[in-house]
């Protein structure tokens, strides 16, 4: 898991990279929840979906958004750190340009940043949002949402109320083309306090399906 120094566009950006297993080996990059309160890519979420990337073959980054960590520059509202992350996909797509897909996955704030970004790059094939910040974002951007993925929220979530998950995932589904898969955690609070297992083996069963050979998802 080497450590890495990469340029974004208000200086270095810090990251951790697993490279590419073999030849043609997927992408996956992983987003941190809010810098101001207190989010890097060390966060237990950010690193456990690190890990289950890195486990599947996938080349994985994940990285400290400006501000964070030595990564350089100030906090931008979003719309820095959407930069941000698409340097990232860059400097990974730079020496790895074989890759036969790409997958994000974020959480909390980072689940924002990610689905702004699948707005914007056609070679992302599949998402995992965590509790998306539906009610203190604005999502519409969403459309139409280019690829199919996974959204997870847990039911006592203090943060991110689940009726505005609900809310988005329900305007999501009204589109043809793809598949938006919604988990729910009962009683998990906006960190998965005491649900880590139970956020992760959502994750896994959805990865498990979807990178399945015979997957009904493309």
């Amino acid at each position: 898991m080497p450590d890495v120094i990469f340029p974004g566009p208000e200086g270095r950006l810090e990251g951790r990279f697993s490279p590419p297993p073999r030849p043609r080996a997927p992408v996956a990059m992983i987003l941190h929840p809010h810098p101001q309160g207190g989010g890097t890519m060390n966060d237990r979420i950010t690193q456990a979906l690190y890990k289950t990337f890195v486990r599947r073959g996938f080349a994985v980054l994940r990285f400290n958004f400006r501000g964070v960590g030595r990564s350089q520059g100030t906090f931008d509202n979003g719309i820095g750190e959407l930069s941000d992350a698409a340097a990232a996909l860059d400097w990974v797509q730079s020496f790895h340009p074989e890759a036969q897909t790409t997958w994000i996955a974020g959480f909390s704030f980072g689940a924002w940043i990610g689905m702004q970004l699948l707005m914007r790059r056609p070679e992302i094939r599949g998402f995992i949002s965590v509790a998306p910040p539906a009610n203190m974002y604005d999502f519409s951007f969403l459309a139409p949402c280019p690829s199919s993925g996974i959204i997870v929220q847990g039911t006592a979530d203090e943060v991110v109320t689940a009726s505005a998950v609900q809310k988005l995932v329900d305007k999501l589904r009204t589109q043809k083309g793809i598949t938006i898969h919604h988990d729910e955690i009962r009683g998990a609070n906006h960190f998965f306090e005491h649900e880590l297992d139970q956020l992760m083996k959502s994750v896994d069963n959805y990865l498990d399906m979807r990178l399945s050979p015979d997957s009904p998802i493309r």
